[in-house]
């Protein structure tokens, strides 16, 4: 496989001065604006993420819904994320990101208006086309303002917004569950929000673009859907609704396999392709997406789960659930602060990467040994290891990827790697939360039994969320084995994906990184005095 970019539009000519490039202040400024958006994506993600036991117990959820909640919206978000790249590279990308937040905030706040599961559930799903826009313009709109040799110590501060985020969003939202109630965590994100629009009217002031003509690849896009959505339901139901070598297998899986290939054709002939197949040329853009979805399963996969094991196994309130999770998120500070500068001092990303693979393997294997009585501390460790290794993985994998675009083509192919991280994100909770509702269901079954209690002692069956301050300390007990048992399952299951990412990892080729940031690209460009991005290859 070549390691040819994407071909610059016009031959290099060096009769006019270089545009200059941003002073710290206005790069500063302009991230500003990029950093609360993500910031507001983030908590209205995370705010829930110590809630979820509570909500879904309260609504009358069962695991397979829990499960959904989560799904649902890395469902929407995988399947719009290329169709927003896309948008990037044909519109005004500052006038989308606020479109993005804005569809994420109103979304969240209604999911807090939700009666039932289903309400829940659809919420989620439209919260995640928003997050799937924040999650591709951001790093978009930084590529546009900072050149691939200094993102790296700038990444240090989106990685702490990020921390701050994944720390206050699971602390404040234990606090309100426990406190005035968990609808109040999906309301609580409005104000950052309208703060949010604000500081981005204000602060992110981009160049005209060269207009291009505005042409949807509406087939595409739709026969990527397709394709996902049937993917996930079959991981989801099979095994439990039906038996995997069933028709119904052949049926979605089949279906799948025949819209993706319809969309193969599709692409090569649209004349604004979703994801642009020469892209797949581009050995460090496959690799990184090989990668990206195998980290995808093993970070949402298995973290979405572990507020169930704080909770259901180990007995924790929401409000502790979420302290207990901070050693995973200053690990990702750290990496993002650390070894982004590290990157930006020497412009050398392979190790880190190589390093933070390994890491987040063993870390994988090391909670996937937990039981009901195992210490806080080594959990702390094993979770440390987990976020730094995410830090290591995440943005750097785009960073990777985008040294090697053209810059006319930077929204497609940043929003390709999300789409493939958010794809493997979405297939992994599906298939390791139908593995584990399966083992809990068998093991509450059996257990129950032989305390001579019914399955439907739990309320809607074995199969329901169970609220453990509502069941006598026996049953409390079985639940709390059932639900340790099920989650270490999944992290024994998520360590192939790790390797499968140490492997692609090792075989990206380390390349310079550029000197110049998109706007100065663009601005070059039309002076005649650009930088082919293949005279960085």
């Amino acid at each position: 496989m070549s390691q040819t970019p994407s071909p610059a539009p016009a031959a290099p000519t060096l009769s006019a001065p270089p545009a200059p490039a941003m002073s710290r202040r206005e790069v500063l400024e302009a991230l500003s604006g990029i950093l609360l958006g993500v910031f507001v994506s983030l908590l209205a993600t995370t705010i829930v993420s110590t809630s979820l036991p509570k909500i879904v117990s309260d609504l009358g959820g069962s695991q397979h819904s829990y499960t959904w909640v989560v799904t649902a919206m890395l469902l929407t978000m995988t399947i719009s994320t290329p169709l927003w790249g896309k948008l990037a590279d044909l519109t005004n990308r500052k006038v989308l990101m606020q479109v993005a937040l804005a569809i994420t905030v109103v979304s969240a706040a209604a999911a807090g208006l939700s009666q039932n599961i289903e309400m829940l559930i659809g919420f989620r799903a439209l919260q995640g086309i928003g997050a799937g826009g924040l999650t591709a313009l951001a790093t978009v709109l930084m590529a546009d303002i900072i050149s691939p040799r200094e993102r790296g110590k700038y990444m240090g501060l989106m990685g702490g917004v990020m921390a701050v985020a994944q720390i206050g969003g699971p602390l404040l939202g234990g606090v309100l569950t426990d406190s005035i109630g968990w609808r109040w965590t999906f309301f609580v994100g409005v104000p950052f929000a309208v703060a949010a629009f604000i500081v981005l009217q204000k602060t992110l002031h981009l160049p005209a673009m060269a207009k291009r003509a505005v042409k949807i690849d509406y087939a595409g896009a739709g026969l990527i859907a397709v394709a996902v959505a049937l993917l996930l339901l079959w991981v989801t139901f099979a095994g439990d609704q039906f038996a995997w070598g069933s028709w119904q297998t052949a049926a979605m899986v089949g279906g799948a396999v025949v819209a993706l290939v319809i969309t193969g054709f599709v692409e090569r002939s649209a004349a604004e392709p979703i994801i642009p197949l020469h892209l797949f040329r581009n050995r460090t853009f496959v690799l990184a997406v090989i990668a990206s979805a195998s980290v995808g399963v093993a970070m949402f996969g298995t973290a979405v789960f572990l507020s169930q094991y704080f909770q259901l196994a180990r007995g924790k309130t929401p409000t502790e659930s979420g302290l207990l999770t901070i050693p995973m998120v200053v690990g990702t500070m750290l990496a993002g602060i650390v070894l982004g500068r590290i990157i930006s001092n020497t412009g050398r990303y392979k190790a880190i990467m190589v390093g933070g693979a390994a890491v987040l393997t063993a870390s994988l294997f090391g909670l996937s040994t937990i039981e009901v009585d195992t210490s806080f501390v080594l959990i702390s460790v094993y979770l440390f290891g987990l976020g730094l290794s995410v830090g290591a993985l995440m943005q750097n994998l785009v960073l990777a990827t985008q040294n090697t675009l053209d810059v006319h083509e930077m929204g497609s192919g940043t929003s390709g790697v999300a789409f493939f991280r958010s794809l493997g994100g979405a297939i992994g909770v599906s298939a390791l939360g139908a593995v584990m509702a399966s083992h809990v269901k068998t093991d509450l079954v059996s257990g129950l039994a032989k305390l001579g209690v019914p399955a439907d002692a739990l309320g809607s069956g074995a199969g329901a969320v169970p609220d453990l301050s509502q069941v006598p300390g026996p049953v409390a007990q079985v639940i709390a084995s059932a639900y340790s048992d099920g989650i270490t399952t999944i992290f024994l299951y998520a360590v192939p994906m790790a390797v499968i990412s140490l492997i692609a990892v090792l075989f990206i080729k380390e390349i310079p990184l550029g000197q110049r940031s998109g706007i100065e690209q663009v601005l070059d460009e039309e002076k005649g005095a650009v930088e082919p991005v293949a005279e960085r290859a």
